[in-house]
């Protein structure tokens, strides 16, 4: 038995983040909870007790028919980043970010709840040789913040003291006290 949950709602919970092979190992007999979790997304049904080697030999023939596309996928309340297709989508609904814009936005959403300069961006999303300055970066995170507030979306601040709807950098209650920490980049808080 799992404490907290049971194996159906988490079965379906993870059917909806990760395209993978779920198995089963249950001492639920009934017929209706096998159907009812093949039907929730479950690939295999193995009752207990089992021996390991029928174990390993399921885990190895569900990795071998193994032809799904995978994907990989952030899930932050309405956010969702699919990475596997570079996409963020909003309630569902795809928005629309350069190449450049998403690359920012998954690079912070990856390291949420850290704090970061315009520097460290440009460097982990451009590359250390990259021709770019920090003014680059200002304009994607500009260009971000509109495309987000027109979805009444507040995902990250930015070079502020208090946050605001729409606003990308300092972490909310730090007030900037000196240039080099009005020039980071602030936790996302998806």
């Amino acid at each position: 038995m799992m404490s907290g949950t049971d194996g159906f709602t988490l079965c379906a919970k993870i059917r909806k983040l990760v395209d993978c092979p779920i198995l089963f190992l249950t001492a639920k007999a009934e017929e209706n909870s096998l159907v009812n979790g093949l039907a929730l997304g479950a690939d295999n049904y193995l009752l207990k007790p089992f021996g390991v080697r029928e174990l390993r030999a399921r885990i190895a023939a569900h990795l071998r028919r193994e032809h799904r596309e995978h994907s990989v996928k952030m899930v932050f309340g309405r956010i969702c980043f699919n990475l596997s297709f570079k996409q963020m989508l909003i309630d569902d609904q795809e928005i629309p970010l350069t190449k450049s814009e998403y690359e920012i936005c998954a690079f912070l959403a990856q390291h949420r709840g850290q704090v970061f300069s315009k520097e460290q961006i440009l460097e982990q999303v451009f590359g250390f040789d990259s021709e770019s300055s920090d003014n680059t970066i200002i304009t994607h995170i500009k260009n971000i913040r509109t495309k987000l507030s027109a979805l009444s979306v507040c995902c990250f601040f930015f070079g502020r003291s208090k946050p605001q709807l729409g606003h990308v950098g300092t972490v909310p209650g730090n007030r900037p006290s000196s240039p080099e920490s009005q020039n980071r980049i602030g936790k996302p808080f998806l």
